[in-house]
């Protein structure tokens, strides 16, 4: 005989994971959002808005840490958590880049390995489009202050012994980058 009272019960918790998943996923949807619009706030030049935005996702990835807690499975249900960091990371690289030539540490943002280097990965797709900008804007430094700093980066994570991962096809991604910017340099050059 089927005992209705555990049914009842999983039922239950399975409506309760559920509810969890749906607020994860809704949080995830406005952290990714908000780290999206700070790196678009931060090629119109607006920063301030940017660290807005920024202060915006965190709060949101923070909400969602909170529901892990309440939920440790939940991250096996969703990549919201995941993708929603990789953006956040990507914004507080860009973002560091403008403001001090330089990116933030993992710990500093607050997001594990892989993620931080899927972010940096991500970073390079909007500073080639930040060097294509000032370039056509006619302001040659910057490019090349840009290509130098790709190509260190790009020297570091060759380093690296990569797999076969998702983190690995983001890897590659940073090569063409870095071509486009040794092309644009090349242009530059000539019109010096």
């Amino acid at each position: 005989m089927i005992t209705k009272k555990i049914f009842a019960q999983l039922r239950s918790e399975l409506e309760q994971f559920d509810k969890l998943r749906e607020q994860l996923i809704a949080h995830s949807r406005v952290a990714t959002k908000s780290s999206k619009h700070a790196i678009y706030a931060a090629h119109r030049g607006n920063l301030k808005e940017a660290h807005t935005l920024l202060d915006a996702a965190k709060k949101e990835i923070a909400a969602m840490n909170a529901l892990i807690k309440k939920e440790p499975l939940l991250p096996q249900s969703t990549g919201a958590l995941g993708d929603a960091c990789e953006e956040y990371a990507e914004a507080c690289c860009y973002i560091s880049y403008l403001e001090e030539g330089n990116v933030p540490a993992p710990d500093e943002i607050g997001v594990d390995t892989e993620t931080y280097l899927g972010a940096l990965s991500d970073t390079v797709g909007e500073l080639v489009r930040k060097a294509v900008n000032s370039a056509a804007a006619g302001d040659y430094k910057t490019p090349l202050e840009i290509k130098q700093f790709v190509s260190d980066l790009y020297a570091e994570l060759l380093l690296f012994d990569w797999r076969n991962t998702p983190v690995r096809r983001k890897f590659d991604a940073i090569k063409y980058g870095l071509e486009k910017l040794e092309d644009l340099a090349l242009k530059i050059s000539f019109k010096k």
